[in-house]
């Protein structure tokens, strides 16, 4: 659905995106994530016409972005960062005005309107100025019009900055809802909704890609192993870290407190060592107190991996 070739953009002698290239399939959700000045916002320009390349080629449902971009433009829906609005006009006025520009036809665009309205959470609020409005519901309004065509492919920059955590959960089963059939490009900063809404990612950094892989393949790329918390009560001057460090297939033990008698415990391993552990404890006559797996977050592989290529 989305083909990416090569894709470049200088502004005069600084190189914003260099060289890029992927591919997105239709009903997939990919997370589209970088820090800042990576060459994230640029990217989702050139690829909805709204700035040309350098160089590269990009295409949407078989369509060249840049020599076919009418047609590529009734293809997509775009949500910027900061959604296109009119503060003077109403709620209502703004989004059939919408549907005249994207050409959804003339006796369709009532039902449509309302339609998206309540999708979004906007049911009797069409008399409602759009300069009154709050962050969040302004961005409620950028997604309406973004999807008010019925587009097969929506490209979202931030969509739930400025929202509540309420509304926050509504908007990702709404995006969630609409990947079931179209293609959504989601970049944001907030890696968490990334995993919420998306099985793959890929990482921008310094205007390359620097990995585009699924969420639990940039985990394990980047070294962000899975660990375990591990909590044993020993006698006083008992070198706990040095017997569980002893054991077969445990990698590394690092210390994390000892409080009580209690000393807790780092593990990794790449096999699950709790067994072990379990058994070393009982032949020793320690106490377990606690035995925790803790999977990496996208946060810990995304430090990892863009710390590593800067």
């Amino acid at each position: 659905m989305i083909a990416v070739e090569a894709l470049s953009k200088n502004f005069g002698t600084f190189t914003a995106v260099n060289g890029i290239s992927f591919e997105v399939g239709m009903g997939q959700v990919v997370g589209f994530i970088g820090p800042n000045g990576a060459g994230k916002t640029t990217t989702m320009r050139m690829l909805t016409g709204f700035i040309p390349s350098t160089s590269g080629r990009a295409s949407i449902a078989g369509h060249d972005v840049f020599e076919d971009p009418m047609t590529v433009r009734r293809r997509i829906g775009y949500l910027p960062e900061t959604p296109p609005l009119y503060p003077e006009l109403t709620i209502g006025t703004y989004l059939r005005f919408i549907s005249q520009i994207r050409e959804v036809p003339r006796g369709e665009q009532v039902r449509r309107v309302g339609e998206v309205m309540e999708r979004v959470g906007l049911t009797g609020w069409e008399n409602r100025i759009l300069g009154s409005l709050s962050k969040g519901y302004r961005q409620r309004v950028g997604l309406a019009q973004a999807i008010i065509h019925d587009p097969e492919v929506l490209i979202l920059d931030e969509p739930t900055s400025g929202l509540d955590p309420r509304q926050v959960v509504g908007i990702r089963d709404f995006i969630r809802n609409l990947a079931t059939d179209r293609t959504v490009i989601l970049s944001t900063h907030i890696l968490s909704e990334v995993e919420a809404l998306a099985e793959r990612a890929i990482v921008i950094d310094g205007g390359q890609i620097v990995a585009d892989d699924t969420l639990d393949g940039l985990r394990e790329r980047v070294g962000a192993g899975v660990r375990y918390r591990v909590e044993l009560c020993a006698p006083k001057g008992v070198h706990v870290a040095t017997e569980v460090g002893g054991l077969d297939g445990v990698d590394q033990v690092q210390p994390c407190g000892d409080e009580n008698g209690i000393t807790a415990l780092d593990v990794r391993a790449p096999q699950d060592p709790r067994t072990a552990i379990a058994g070393l404890a009982t032949a020793k006559g320690w106490e377990v107190r606690a035995m925790e797996r803790h999977a990496p977050n996208l946060e810990e592989a995304f430090l990892h991996l863009v710390g590593n290529e800067r």
